[in-house]
């Protein structure tokens, strides 16, 4: 049985810290992840040899057991390397169970604590705190849970919609709710991996895309919207419509002398909240100067006098 480099396998170094460990290991895991190697088989035992290795170093105790092989590992296997290793003083310790953090095993794969290699049998499964093959065998265990990105558009996040996935051969209906942002979660329970020795389905997770919105720009709970205004109107005052996602146009006042590109904030025409939608945030029309086109003579001589008129 040849001892495994823990360390060479995550590619760190023997006095690399927690974090570091960490790291390495979670880019190694999603690069060599099942979902995304589907019918690779070498890529599924390196996945699985990477948790076994994050197993061991990411928890602390194991990792000083792990450490403290060395010579001690080679005249055991000098001796038959027969039953489980004799930890003597480690033993008391025991372990604090398992970190795979990526995807329990046995969710991944439908097996046991078997999935772990033999070198990690020998000196884990008879420490003290540690799992042994019989009980890991008949352990309960909940399935994995399955994550899927969704993209909706900006008119769905305010409204909420629903969205029917396939997953194994069945269609889920899912309900997003009003508010949602990109990022945010929709949790499906019990539609993931099945569980181990009749334990509880994981879940299925929807991850929410907010698509671009082409008029209109969200921030958090606020949106941004050009309003076109005429000059006349900037100039003298009046109304200008300014469009919501609620598909009606709302009636802004303007003041007399307007600056173009002004902000003005409309109270509670924005985005509903997620926990409560009836609670709403701000619309900001930035109002944007319409220049007349196609004047007539007339107009142009008006035009003419104001600019002279302007000029004293």
């Amino acid at each position: 049985m040849d001892y495994k480099d823990y360390y060479k396998i995550l590619g760190v170094d023997k006095k690399a810290s927690e974090s570091e460990i960490k790291k390495a290991y979670r880019k190694l895991a999603q690069q060599f992840h099942p979902d995304r190697n589907p019918k690779n088989s070498a890529a599924h035992e390196k996945f699985k040899e990477i948790n076994e290795a994050y197993e061991v170093l990411g928890d602390a105790q194991k990792r000083q057991k792990y450490d403290a092989l060395g010579a001690n590992y080679q005249q055991w296997q000098r001796y038959g390397g027969s039953g489980a290793f004799d930890w003597g003083p480690f033993a008391r310790q025991g372990t604090s169970g398992r970190r795979v953090e990526y995807g329990d095993l046995n969710e991944m794969f439908g097996g046991s604590s078997g999935d772990f290699s033999e070198f990690f049998q020998s000196i884990f499964g008879g420490a003290a705190g540690g799992p042994t093959r019989a009980r890991a065998r008949t352990q309960t265990r909940r399935g994995g849970d399955v994550e899927q990105p969704v993209t909706i558009t900006l008119e769905e996040a305010y409204s909420g919609t629903k969205r029917v996935v396939q997953k194994d051969g069945r269609k889920i209906e899912a309900n997003i709710p009003a508010g949602v942002s990109s990022g945010a979660r929709v949790r499906l329970r019990g539609e993931g991996r099945g569980g181990l020795n009749g334990g509880d389905a994981g879940d299925l997770l929807l991850t929410v895309e907010v698509a671009p919105h082409a008029q209109f720009e969200r921030k958090g709970d606020d949106l941004y919207v050009d309003a076109p205004v005429e000059l006349y109107t900037l100039l003298l005052g009046g109304e200008a419509r300014v469009p919501t996602l609620r598909g009606k146009d709302v009636l802004l006042t303007i003041p007399p002398e307007t600056p173009n590109g002004k902000l003005f904030r409309l109270s509670g025409q924005g985005m509903p909240q997620v926990n409560a939608p009836s609670r709403k945030g701000d619309l900001y029309a930035r109002v944007k100067v319409v220049l007349p086109q196609c004047l007539n003579e007339r107009e142009k001589s008006l035009m003419r006098e104001l600019a002279r008129l302007r000029a004293k």
